[in-house]
């Protein structure tokens, strides 16, 4: 299990919105060139083991969306825009950095009546709580790291694990919100009762007992999912949790819980989902408010219509998803493992055609939200270059696997992948990109059975074609041939595995690339230990022999020990204009790693700068790009400036660029241009009334130069016309920390009125 990530300054996780730019204009995701299909969320990163949470993010009375994905502990929002009778919504990344670190599970529930959603997840063998204290902006505190409740003698803090998806809800009917979640050594859900009426007339407090230690009487079987209804309680109440309490075959962690009314009689009923298990269970609550108690149960729920069958382990959202007015059911594999779940057919949606208090479930989808994203499945590894020599680069896509199937073998849950290569060929122009998907299996990949198919371009035989280098998880690399005429789609030749002998361990990740500019491409591979290894070519253009150098070129190695034993090194180099090289490289915790001092260095040690792209190795982990990050980088919307898109372990891609919005192009408008660097100087900084910003360097002066101050959000809040120098006031401007943008030069500048 992965720790806590390290936090870093408000301000530093504030600026790296500033450089986090999706473009949904930039991709066209088609089966065929000639009827593209675009994509509503191109570049939201994918999801696999997901949690749906209603909430509303930007404060206009609609309740928008949070999806946690476990699998990188990522956020992703979505603006909802409330028309009747539609899913629709708009991804908003720039909220889920207002949103309070989260890992493991996350569910939103409004505990004070104050008509905001608050946040509950999982902290250090319990519930953590987040207030919302939003007013004019999204907010949030921390209220406790541990919900505590009174167990029969005094407070102690409610165990509930990273694999149990507790169930807030007014069981009692009361008027507040209580907890339902399984007791930690046994079978039994626990429900712990919310005092806040009772005691104060009001719904404000986390003030909880243990009221019924088996609520609903009922029993989960022991290493299964079987339910033994009217089964009581082993011991008299009060003493289950004694010392003397003992459970001779331990019942094996991990249940997802859901309460709600199923039939319309005003009492709560119950949907489970267990680990290792593809299916839900509804319990039906035929007891009082005060006294659950579970009469039947439906095994294949719903029933009324396609049942769930999401390997593994899902759990349950209910929102209304498609603003109808009724809440929905949304369901999502919650195993924690990274090589169980269904990372495919992950997002299921029922539509409840019934009412809110007598619902009806009707299946709608299996990949809500995902089918519109570029998701490939598991651990997506991105490579951009010009195939077909039309001066565009295109995108291939890599991947760990994507889901097939799952077996029992022995009692345990097994499942397969299966990896490919996904082409999508620039259509567009150099300004204004267009993937359109040729093919998700280039030269038939997936038919030889691979783990971690990463691809690598570059003509190895001299013979003015592009071949295909692919790594996999044995630490190999396979030769895929271009037999094709050198444009348009290649043709490869059968391949050739164990190319070269090369092998590098696990996980091999290359990338051909002229490192000592002698003309010849050199291999570069990363591995899931987290280094660099350096494979020359001392061969010729024609005939290349590849002599490995080094395991540790650079002396770089992306492994966080405080979060993974693995490093999953993805490197990526490439020039600058005046060709000095520089690399990207991707990691197991979800950084990307950003590094200079390369040339003339190829036995030392690489740095690590500050500068233009110090956001890339600043970036706080587990934010947007997840784990197992992926780099690809190139000019594909002009000619000055770098793109990067990021793979994931959710097998998404994202979109990054360094410009801030005032630097998006928007057809029809004049594009801001910079000869070279400017280097923007702001003084005085801190600034208090006025401020002198100069910009050095060489500045394209235009009747369309402009200068562009914005807040942390990326939001343009001032311009004014810029010829490399200018004094303006910033009296009106609220305290804080701003970005200034001329061009591609940013530069910060803090406010602060004495």
């Amino acid at each position: 299990m992965r720790p806590n990530k390290e936090k870093v300054s408000d301000i530093l996780f504030c600026l790296f919105l500033v450089y986090i730019y999706i473009y949904t204009s930039l991709a066209s995701y088609s089966q065929a060139p000639s009827s593209p299909d675009l994509l509503k969320f191109p570049w939201a990163g994918g999801l696999n083991s997901c949690q749906f949470c209603d909430i509303d993010l930007n404060l206009d009375g609609t309740d928008d969306l949070l999806i946690f994905d476990r699998h990188g502990n990522r956020k992703l929002t979505f603006i909802n825009h409330g028309t009747p009778n539609t899913i629709d919504y708009t991804f908003a990344p720039e909220y889920a950095l207002m949103i309070p670190d989260l890992h493991d599970w996350v569910l939103t529930a409004d505990i004070n009546c104050d008509g905001k959603m608050d946040i509950f997840t999982y902290g250090t063998g319990g519930v953590r709580v987040f207030q919302n204290i939003s007013d004019n902006t999204l907010k949030f505190k921390l209220v406790t790291d541990l919900l505590e409740s009174f167990y029969y003698t005094g407070k102690v803090g409610i165990l509930v694990t990273s694999v149990d998806y507790p169930a807030f809800a007014d069981i009692d009917s009361d008027g507040d919100l209580d907890l339902l979640t399984f007791f930690g050594l046994g079978s039994y859900v626990e429900y712990h009762q919310n005092l806040s009426m009772e005691k104060y007339g009001r719904c404000d407090s986390l003030d909880f007992k243990l009221a019924d230690p088996c609520w609903g009487k009922f029993k989960e079987s022991e290493g299964g999912n079987r339910i033994e209804l009217n089964a009581g309680c082993p011991n008299a109440f009060g003493k289950m949790h004694s010392a003397k309490f003992k459970v001779k075959n331990t019942r094996h962690t991990g249940s997802t819980l859901l309460a709600v009314d199923l039939n319309g009689d005003g009492l709560k009923d119950l949907i489970l989902g267990d680990v290792d298990y593809p299916g839900l269970v509804a319990l039906y609550n035929g007891g009082t408010h005060d006294s659950a108690f579970m009469v039947a149960q439906d095994t294949s729920f719903p029933a009324s219509s396609k049942p769930v069958h999401l390997f593994s382990f899902p759990a349950v959202s209910n929102i209304d998803i498609d603003n109808d007015g009724l809440k929905d059911l949304l369901v999502s594999p919650f195993d924690p493992s990274l090589h169980t779940s269904d990372n495919y057919n992950c997002a299921w949606f029922y539509k409840n055609t019934g009412t809110n208090t007598s619902p009806h479930f009707e299946i709608q989808s299996e990949q809500l939200f995902r089918n519109q994203m570029m998701d490939f499945g598991s651990a997506s590894h991105p490579v951009l270059y010009d195939i077909n020599g039309d001066g565009l680069q295109d995108l291939f896509v890599g991947n760990d696997g994507k889901y097939d199937s799952s077996v029992y073998s022995k009692g345990l849950l097994q499942s397969f992948y299966t990896s490919s290569v996904a082409f999508f060929m620039n259509t567009g122009t150099v300004t204004a990109p267009v993937f359109n998907l040729i093919t998700n299996d280039l030269a038939g990949i997936s038919l030889l059975g691979l783990r971690g198919a990463f691809p690598a371009f570059g003509d190895v035989d001299g013979d003015g074609k592009t071949d295909m280098i692919v790594g996999n998880s044995k630490g190999t690399l396979i030769l895929f041939k271009n037999s094709g005429n050198g444009s348009g789609s290649p043709e490869f030749e059968q391949p050739v595995r164990d190319w070269q002998g090369i092998d590098v361990g696990e996980f091999s990740t290359p990338q051909l690339f002229d490192l000592d500019k002698d003309g010849r491409s050199d291999l570069v591979i990363g591995e899931q230990n987290g280094n660099l290894n350096w494979y020359k070519n001392s061969g010729t253009g024609e005939i290349p022999v590849f002599v490995k150098v080094t395991d540790s070129l650079g002396k770089v190695n992306v492994t966080n020990y405080n979060v993974s034993y693995n490093g999953f090194s993805t490197p990526c180099f490439s020039r600058m204009a005046d060709g000095t090289s520089f690399l990207i490289v991707g990691s197991d915790e979800g950084r990307l790693r950003y590094f200079t001092g390369i040339d003339e260095n190829l036995y030392g040690k690489f740095t690590e700068p500050g500068g233009l792209y110090e956001w890339l190795s600043a970036t706080p982990a587990d934010t947007l790009f997840g784990w197992q990050t992926s780099p690809a980088t190139g000019h594909i919307t002009d000619y000055w400036a770098f793109d990067v898109i990021t793979g994931n372990f959710s097998g998404g891609l994202n979109y990054i660029s360094k410009r801030p919005a005032a630097g998006i192009i928007i057809p029809g408008t004049p594009e801001l241009k910079v000869l070279q660097s400017c280097s923007l100087k702001v003084s005085p900084n801190p600034a208090g009334q006025t401020v002198n910003i100069t910009c050095s360097g060489s500045w394209l002066k235009n009747s369309e130069s402009k200068i562009h101050i914005l807040n942390l959000f990326g939001q343009n809040v001032r311009e004014f016309p810029f010829h490399s120098s200018l004094t303006i006031s910033v009296s009106d401007l609220q305290a804080g920390v701003y970005v200034i943008q001329a061009g591609e030069a940013t530069t910060k500048m803090i406010v602060i009125h004495n």
